[in-house]
């Protein structure tokens, strides 16, 4: 590729708009253009770059045994309404008519089409395994669409299906596509961590999600840097910080903390670690019968210094569906404001649950259900009665690992992958089964395998850059090398040069451009620095009376000089360590 002949739209600044440094330099090296919130034109620069991740993404998928196919953007909401994900989704689905007034999906993702596709075609267990995928636009309706192509509306993804016969055969599947994943992540050139995840509003029983390891990132990875543990916070499990309750020693009573509302202040003003106070959460629970709604509180309790994982609080029998109880509610079954609350003394009855860390906590403060009071030295058993006990909280770096081989850490990262174990999700709901080996019906079993082709741009970005700008590994560079000719227009000898030096490159299957624009040198090395390209050789006439060429890779603090006549041997060998 020549660069007279592609379009490069490079800025000095970035625009107001642009929030994290992926979109600041996606945006300065004409790699994307807004058109609209959350919404991209992909421009030929940042086009190449998701050509290659598509390409990456597509040769693992058919390594795995995977079929490529292709799935409509918009959807009928018949199917949607067979799973119940029309009325369960919420406004991020977007829901369109057509001039028929019927109702159709932009879709999230493919589900239930892929679903309604195999329950039509796929009859006897001889036609399974199988496993279908495709690359296509992708649509949610973000509330604040942010950070580029990090959170935009409309995206493209690489979703996969299986569908296999048992269970068993399910989990091969799904071992097939993690493995699959992992290759494609460890080409992509990133470092990343897979990890342990909550199925969320896909559904299903076990899943694992693919993060790009990044400070910038919004997710925050559990890990055992002693063991192969490792997951999303969601999911993490968080033990009990003690082996056994310890006995009473301190009596209950009821102590004056005057405008104290607060763990930290309470605990601070009593003189005792934050660790010994107990914070209370109160959440509520409504539920329909025969036209009539009735309303439960519960009350949980973390130790001050923790944090409520509202995942796993709504996996407790009876909170699935709960919300944060309003100040009225509180007030209601309290009898007190937020700030003082506790499980001794309230007005109304409430159903109490425990973290395990609290469930071994003994002479410990909590709130006492009246404004500038609390209780020290309560117990359970004597002063409360034993709780329900759940693991509800978020985990913290130094906690043991639950796999007992040492201490959690925690890092950053940005989710780019996620694999599903669906189950029978899906085809239950899609009455999509197959003839056994006894004729006999039987559901499918399902897997679902999502990678952000887009979302990877930003997320290699966030995790590659300086103060130049991006820094592409090779893999999924827009272009592997740039060479950069001196005066070009003016000596015959670099010309000559460079262009030898261009044909050898493409003939040897490099994917190589050069800058033929006539830019000044300053000018010309900024934007290839801003762009990304990996590797750059300058040509001059100074550099070829010596005999040399000069090499700069992008992470490279200083150029160096090689032989005219070795530099196409020196690239390929560069290359192939990418």
């Amino acid at each position: 590729m020549r660069a007279t002949r592609f379009f490069i739209s490079t800025l000095k600044e970035a625009p107001a708009d642009a929030e994290i440094v992926s979109h600041k330099l996606m945006m300065r090296a004409g790699m994307i253009k807004r058109l609209g919130s959350g919404i991209y034109n992909y421009m030929p620069m940042g086009l190449r770059v998701i050509r290659k991740v598509e390409n990456i993404v597509r040769e693992e998928m058919n390594r795995a045994g995977a079929i490529e196919m292709l799935m409509p953007i918009v959807q009928p909401a018949e199917l949607w309404q067979e799973t119940g994900r029309w009325d369960k989704m919420g406004p991020e689905l977007m829901r369109v008519k057509d001039r028929h007034g019927r109702d159709y999906i932009i879709q999230p993702t493919s589900e239930e089409a892929i679903t309604d596709i195999v329950r039509a075609d796929i009859k006897s267990y001889r036609q399974l395994p199988i496993n279908f995928y495709h690359i296509q636009t992708k649509f949610r309706d973000e509330r604040r669409p942010r950070f580029g192509l990090m959170r935009g509306r409309e995206f493209t993804m690489k979703d996969a299906y299986s569908f296999d016969r048992d269970l068993a055969g399910m989990q091969q599947s799904y071992q097939v596509m993690y493995d699959a994943y992992v290759r494609i992540f460890n080409r992509f050139g990133l470092q990343f961590r897979a990890v342990a995840a909550d199925n969320g509003a896909i559904g299903g029983s076990g899943s694992h999600e693919f993060h790009v390891i990044a400070e910038t990132g919004e997710d925050a990875l559990v890990y055992c840097p002693s063991s192969d543990y490792a997951a999303n916070m969601e999911a993490a499990e968080a033990l009990p910080l003690a082996d056994e309750r310890a006995p009473a020693q301190a009596a209950l009573q009821k102590t004056a903390t005057p405008g104290k509302a607060k763990c930290e202040d309470v605990a601070e003003f009593l003189g005792l670690p934050l660790q010994q106070t107990v914070k209370s959460l109160v959440l509520a629970v409504e539920t329909e019968e025969k036209e009539k709604v009735s309303k439960q509180i519960w009350l949980l309790l973390l130790r001050g210094d923790h944090e409520l994982n509202e995942v796993k609080a709504a996996k407790v029998p009876g909170l699935a569906n709960y919300r944060f109880a309003t100040e009225a509610e509180i007030i209601e079954t309290f009898g007190t404001p937020p700030g003082y609350l506790g499980p001794i003394n309230t007005k109304l009855p409430v159903k109490i649950v425990a973290d395990r860390t609290v469930a071994l906590m003994s002479d410990f403060v909590c709130g006492a259900n009246e404004a500038d009071f609390h209780f020290t030295g309560a117990n359970w058993g004597r002063d409360i009665p034993e709780p329900l006990v759940a693991d509800l909280r978020n985990v913290v770096a130094g906690d043991p690992s639950p796999d007992g081989k040492g201490v959690l850490a925690i890092q950053r990262g940005i989710e780019v992958g996620h694999v599903f174990q669906l189950g029978t999700r899906y085809s239950q709901d899609m009455k999509a089964t197959f003839l056994d080996e006894n004729g006999k019906p039987q559901l499918m079993q399902m897997g679902c395998y999502g990678i952000g082709v887009t979302r990877i741009l930003g997320a290699a970005i966030e995790q590659n850059f300086d103060d130049k700008g991006i820094i592409w590994p090779t893999a999924i560079a827009p272009f592997e090398v740039v060479i950069c000719p001196m005066g070009m227009d003016r000596s015959e000898a670099v010309k000559a040069e460079t262009e030898k030096l261009y044909e050898s490159l493409l003939a040897a299957g490099v994917d190589v451009i050069l800058d033929d624009r006539g830019e000044r040198p300053g000018a010309m090395f900024a934007d290839w620095e801003l762009i990304g390209v990996p590797h750059r050789i300058v040509i001059g006439d100074r550099g070829l009376k010596e005999g040399n060429l000069e090499y700069l890779g992008r992470r490279d603090a200083a150029a160096s000089n090689i032989p005219v006549q070795e530099m196409q041997a020196f690239i390929l060998q560069k290359l192939q360590g990418k």
